[in-house]
């Protein structure tokens, strides 16, 4: 992880466009939006099984921007360009999971968009932009995510943007999808 450590941004998060979306660093204002969307069983049913709590998605809120502070990468929130709708969260991670095989030493690199937002290929518009990022600034350090085997659209965003399976495991009593680039 010491490239990464050299990418580091002090405090400051780049934003990313793409023709309809905007990556930036998330806000206070964010709050309402991402409970919203943590709080829909629909986009939570792959993400640990359960709709979080208000308290639970600010928390995560508060974790995002750490990350960018204490490792120099993170998850940026993602906005409809036209708009400056929330429609999602996409990043970069390492959250130290207790999970084998170990993650250690590679980027974990996530999504998850609001329902709204489904089905109009933004996954794919900002997961392209966002490894663009990483492979500018981590090089050829790789790059994993987890995804359930039951959740087909992020298994296919995935494979689009390059990503192989690489193992099955499980995670927190889950069956578990790997996948690396």
């Amino acid at each position: 992880m010491e490239r990464a450590r050299e990418a580091r941004y002090e405090g400051a998060v780049p934003v990313l466009e793409t023709p309809r979306l905007r990556l930036r660093a998330h806000r206070i204002e964010d709050h309402a939006a991402r409970t919203a969307m943590l709080s829909d069983p629909e986009v939570t049913r792959y993400l640990g099984g359960r709709p979080l709590t208000g308290e639970e998605v600010w928390r995560r809120l508060l974790q995002f921007i750490g990350l960018w502070n204490l490792l120099g990468y993170g998850y940026w929130a993602v906005e409809e360009k036209d708009t400056g709708r929330y429609v999602g969260d996409i990043g970069f991670a390492d959250f130290h999971r207790d999970m084998q095989p170990s993650l250690a030493g590679m980027l974990e690199f996530g999504w998850v968009l609001a329902a709204h937002s489904h089905g109009k290929g933004y996954a794919s518009e900002a997961v392209a932009a966002a490894t663009a990022w990483g492979e500018q600034y981590f090089g050829t350090l790789r790059a994993v995510c987890i995804i359930s085997p039951e959740n087909l659209a992020s298994i296919r965003v995935a494979e689009k943007a390059g990503f192989k399976l690489w193992q099955e495991t499980t995670y927190h009593d889950a069956p578990t999808l790997v996948f690396s680039r």
